[in-house]
């Protein structure tokens, strides 16, 4: 079969799922696209993205399945410790200026950031007055995310991680240990919301003094990127902050002149005043 009519095959697939689910992602990356449905053939044992496509239309339990390879988010708790040195040490110390927080982790997948978020910041004696929410298109994956539990054999990266960071407490504070797994603590998710948002197709997320949005934008195109950029930088208030993934950069798309490069080496920008 032809590079071509693959191509083809995979357009049609993404039609049909914007069409029949209304998940959109026909502006994804073809690349990263092409990755994950070659997994997602092998789980259903398709010898065609044609075929595929037909199992996703006719059969009630394939398309949640599909959805989870088409939104793998792979993360881990602290994941690249001096990007949350950097938000510890040089953002928050801006952020205490507010008498109330918004953060946004968008794309949040199962949730690993946003529990890092929370306890960074109760570490640093913000999580009172700040609000998280975590966004993400999968609801499976954001159930994970609001039980909290992770399996066992992570967590000694979780803890070199945290440390890393700059962590002011034992890790070991802030989940419990039972039946292979870490569950953490209900409480660090009392200031937190989890909910759909899609930054594809929906629209402005309040006004936050926070967005965190990593290994996220890899996966778009250039329009979808723009599109994405311009969402978030409407959602932040003047002065406030966003943060991206170590292979990602605000450079080539349309919003660029927005903000300023606060700390280039961890991708962290700021929104200029005057937008």
């Amino acid at each position: 079969m032809t590079d071509r009519i693959v191509d083809l095959e995979i357009r049609l697939l993404l039609e049909a799922v914007f069409e029949q689910f209304h998940y959109d992602f026909r502006g994804y990356s073809m690349a990263s696209i092409k990755r994950r449905l070659h997994q997602a053939l092998a789980h259903f044992r398709c010898d065609t993205v044609s075929e595929l496509q037909s199992r996703v239309l006719h059969e009630a339990d394939a398309f949640p399945q599909l959805l989870s390879y088409l939104t793998v988010q792979v993360s881990e708790l602290f994941r690249d410790p001096a990007y949350f040195k950097t938000l510890r040490e040089q953002v928050l110390p801006h952020l205490r200026t507010y008498p109330s927080l918004k953060i946004w982790v968008a794309g949040c997948g199962d949730g690993e950031e946003v529990y890092s978020l929370a306890i960074m910041l109760r570490e640093e004696g913000l999580e009172d007055r700040t609000l998280i929410y975590g966004t993400d298109v999968n609801p499976r994956a954001l159930k994970k995310a609001e039980a909290g539990v992770y399996a066992a054999d992570r967590i000694p990266l979780f803890t070199r991680n945290h440390q890393l960071s700059g962590g002011k407490s034992s890790l070991s504070d802030y989940y419990t240990a039972a039946y292979g797994g870490a569950a953490f603590d209900k409480s660090l998710t009392r200031n937190v919301v989890f909910s759909d948002h899609s930054l594809v197709s929906d629209a402005v997320f309040a006004e936050m003094h926070l967005i965190s949005c990593r290994n996220v934008l890899i996966y778009f195109d250039r329009p979808l990127q723009n599109r994405a950029v311009e969402l978030m930088k409407q959602s932040l208030i003047r002065r406030g902050f966003l943060g991206l993934g170590a292979r990602e950069t605000l450079r080539f798309t349309e919003h660029a002149e927005a903000f300023t490069d606060f700390a280039r080496d961890v991708r962290i920008y700021q929104k200029r005043g005057d937008q």
